[in-house]
């Protein structure tokens, strides 16, 4: 026998279980199995029952939304699941584990925003509610369409500062010392008019060019004579 297998056998086996406590296992075993298939059949009989609330209450075109009671969350995602195959729309309001419940509506009659807004924060709604917001924000826009028509008033001086100070200056002082100015058209002794350089670019970069080759021939005369004199 190697050391594992010593070892093994020398450790004490863990007490086997008695009869009693074997059928007490058993027991609880099945209780819990016999309260998961209630629990599920609860669900499927509360899953039926949404279906037949809605096919009923639906039936009718006058009824546009559906308000179901506050339920747990396991609920409640039967009623998103069961509305949504049936073609609704649904939408949770209220607070979590307080009075959190479901709306149904009709997808042809689905919420604005505003009527959302208004029942997250716990405020009623209603036709009447809805057709005073409607006027309340069309005369808005009309009031707003008028100030933007409305054009800026000329301002007009209550007075003249010329009067405030007349008796220091006359009434006609500005006039007076208001002259003509005119561009002075020559610069020394030479009008501008001549200074101006009316010659094309073309004409320009000739008269360069000719300028670089009259320089150098006067550069390689003045060296032909440098060498003529070293010469003799």
């Amino acid at each position: 026998m190697d050391l594992l297998g010593s070892i093994m056998s020398s450790m004490e086996k863990p007490p086997s279980l008695t009869e009693k406590e074997k059928l007490l296992i058993k027991k609880r075993k099945e209780e819990i199995e016999r309260r998961q298939a209630a629990e599920k059949e609860n669900l499927k009989k509360f899953k039926d029952k949404v279906e037949m609330q809605l096919t009923s209450y639906f039936k009718n075109k006058e009824n546009l939304s559906l308000k179901f009671a506050p339920l747990d969350h396991v609920y409640r995602s039967i009623i998103h699941d069961v509305a949504e195959a049936a073609g609704f729309l649904t939408y949770a309001f209220g607070v979590d584990g307080v009075d959190r419940y479901i709306r149904v509506y009709r997808k042809e009659n689905a919420p604005c925003e505003d009527e959302l807004a208004a029942r997250r924060r716990g405020d009623p709604w209603n036709d009447a509610i809805k057709q005073n917001l409607i006027k309340q924000r069309e005369r808005e826009r009309v009031s707003e369409q008028e100030e933007l028509k409305r054009k800026p008033e000329k301002f007009t001086p209550t007075s003249n500062y010329k009067d405030k100070y007349a008796h220091l200056i006359g009434h006609d002082a500005a006039l007076k010392a208001a002259r003509k100015t005119e561009t002075n058209k020559s610069y020394g002794f030479v009008p501008s008019e001549n200074k101006k350089d009316v010659r094309s670019i073309e004409q320009t970069m000739a008269d360069i060019r000719a300028k670089k080759r009259l320089k150098t021939t006067h550069d390689l005369d003045d060296d032909c004579g440098s060498s003529e004199i070293t010469e003799k």
